[in-house]
């Protein structure tokens, strides 16, 4: 074999290898895009990790290593949440760095900062309030039609809604206000648009029947709740709903 068709055969090997690299890339993406489907956030996280070693710049592999880190994150023990939800919002920021025009991105975030949220300081929940409320007004800019952006918000709705006078009148003294907005009326117009986008995700329901509960409307509260619970539990999430409606059936009696 001669120079000329020793260099041949290496290009050509290189170039299949490359394609094949490619290949496998491709192929665990659309695998951790179906455990994304199914909201299999153990095996979900596992593919997205091995992506990002191949490669930590593809905004794609970013958006979604940080939304199984928050959701993954979420089922694990205390002690080690914080670490997965800090990690879900260096990852965020990071693809919104490389690219902002992303609907995902600023939901990946806005879910991250939520997270966080649940053990921050009073101060740090305000000021995450005002950017999470950013990023979710953002994200459905770009996408009007993003369930998990229009779930957040209403969650968001209904925080700064229950927030008592008093509640209100040491937020604006000690931490600069409370966020503007904030209504249960906004909270169940998010919610039933979640709805709307995906009818069979079993959250949505239990929330707009939550927030009919904190408005006093029980009537409301358990026809939502009603269908809640007649949907079936095929993920991890549908189960945690499923708990979560047991508890208010009982506040409901």
């Amino acid at each position: 074999m001669n120079l000329k068709s020793v260099y041949l055969f290496l290009c050509v090997f290189l170039l299949s290898t490359f394609v094949m690299r490619a290949q496998d890339k491709n192929e665990l993406l659309a695998k951790g895009m179906q455990y994304k489907k199914e909201l299999n956030y153990k095996d979900g996280i596992a593919v997205f990790q091995q992506l990002l070693k191949a490669d930590s710049s593809n905004v794609q592999y970013l958006q979604n290593a940080s939304f199984f880190y928050s959701r993954y994150g979420k089922i694990l023990p205390e002690n080690q949440q914080m670490n997965h939800y800090k990690t879900a919002e260096y990852l965020a920021r990071k693809a919104l760095k490389i690219s902002s025009a992303d609907a995902e991105g600023h939901y990946v975030y806005a879910l991250a900062l939520g997270r966080i949220n649940e053990n921050a300081s009073t101060k740090q929940k305000i000021a995450n309030a005002k950017l999470i409320k950013s990023e979710l007004d953002l994200a459905l800019k770009v996408n009007p039609k993003h369930a998990g952006a229009w779930h957040i918000l209403g969650r968001w709705h209904r925080t700064i809604a229950g927030f008592s006078s008093i509640e209100k009148l040491a937020i604006n003294t000690l931490f600069g206000g409370v966020p503007p907005g904030g209504s249960y009326e906004d909270a169940i117009k998010c919610f039933t648009q979640a709805v709307i986008i995906e009818p069979k995700y079993k959250m949505h329901q239990y929330e707009l029947a939550n927030t009919y509960y904190e408005m006093g409307k029980n009537a409301e509260a358990k026809i939502w709740l009603s269908k809640a619970m007649a949907l079936s539990a095929v993920s991890i999430d549908d189960r945690t709903a499923d708990e979560k409606c047991k508890e208010l059936q009982t506040k409901l009696r």
